[in-house]
């Protein structure tokens, strides 16, 4: 073991979960790693603008991601991004990461954040327009489509049960499914096709997305017929599922059928001193906020153990 890269706690994944817990690892005297292998930040740095965190009127997720960092850092967190993770070893009284550069990190405890993504449609011009009218997420961005007509895209509860939200904002909410029927919980459907302002184009997908700077129309194609046609919207919110960046976990953790990491009320796991926060871990709702908490319980319960764990080393000694 290399002292100069043994860590009282290790953080894998740099989001709000990650970087809150970094912060207050950090700042109860820990000395802790924050390892990343994207963007600092997650998938809050795809978010144009934040107007439901608290505490703050209105800011950039990049700008949100940026002062956690900077907060992390002033209490000495060390964070480590835009690497790949090699391998991972939680068992054991010391876990440890190993980097493609052959670097190898060792801690008493860890705490996993790798996030997720919103699942994709994967057709032309989707990335172009991720948040310059094209969202996953009704709640962070609802607000700014106001007087204006957008496209729910999918099927399920989530779907349906967001464009009845999105109604609060917009003129037109006109959902698009790929089947003739949907495979939500009838009252979801009920409310739907009860709400004046929902429409739907049933049997169809979106093959493309257009725009100058923002979205300004999609491509639909009707599968029954096969014809295309071009379709104007000033937003698509994208509503076909979620997945978590947890496949470098398989077969190390307990995780759900979903590949969600199942935690305690304190965000352990199922191995002694990991901890799971944020949205890799099996919960109802996905939020900066939520993350933000998750992170916060995971550091606190993280030291705990931490400081447990080397008062009864020195007990050992004393004899």
């Amino acid at each position: 073991m290399n002292p100069e890269n043994h860590y009282d706690a290790i953080v894998i994944g740099a989001g709000p979960a990650g970087l809150t817990a970094g912060i207050y690892l950090s700042r109860a005297r820990l000395k802790t790693l924050i390892i990343n292998e994207g963007t600092v930040g997650g998938q809050m740095v795809l978010t144009h603008e934040i107007a439901n965190y608290p505490g703050v009127e209105n800011i950039s997720g990049y700008q949100l991601a940026n002062i956690m960092k900077k907060q992390a850092t002033s209490f000495g967190c060390k964070i480590k991004s835009n690497i790949t993770i090699s391998s991972l070893s939680l068992e054991g009284e010391s876990k440890s990461v190993t980097l493609s550069d052959g670097a190898s990190y060792t801690a008493e405890s860890m705490i996993i954040t790798p996030g997720g993504r919103s699942r994709n449609l994967g057709v032309s011009g989707e990335d172009s327009f991720k948040g310059k009218g094209i969202s996953y997420c009704a709640t962070c961005d609802g607000d700014f489509f106001t007087g204006k007509e957008i496209v729910v895209v999918g099927g399920g509860n989530s779907a349906l049960e967001e464009a009845v939200s999105l109604t609060k904002y917009a003129t037109k909410v006109t959902i698009v499914h790929q089947f003739d029927h949907f495979q939500a919980f009838e009252h979801a459907v009920e409310e739907a096709k009860n709400n004046p302002k929902i429409h739907f184009i049933m049997e169809s997908s979106i093959t493309a997305f257009y725009g100058s700077e923002n979205l300004e129309n999609v491509d639909i194609k009707n599968l029954k017929t096969g014809e295309t046609s071009n379709f104007k919207t000033d937003g698509v919110f994208i509503f076909i599922g979620y997945v978590p960046n947890t496949e470098f976990l398989q077969g190390k953790i307990e995780m759900n059928k979903w590949g969600e990491i199942l935690v305690k009320p304190d965000m352990s796991t199922s191995i002694e001193g990991v901890y799971a926060a944020g949205d890799s871990i099996a919960k109802r709702y996905r939020q900066v906020t939520t993350a933000v908490a998750d992170g916060t319980i995971a550091a606190l319960a993280a030291s705990n153990y931490v400081h447990d764990a080397k008062e009864k080393r020195k007990q050992l000694v004393l004899g």
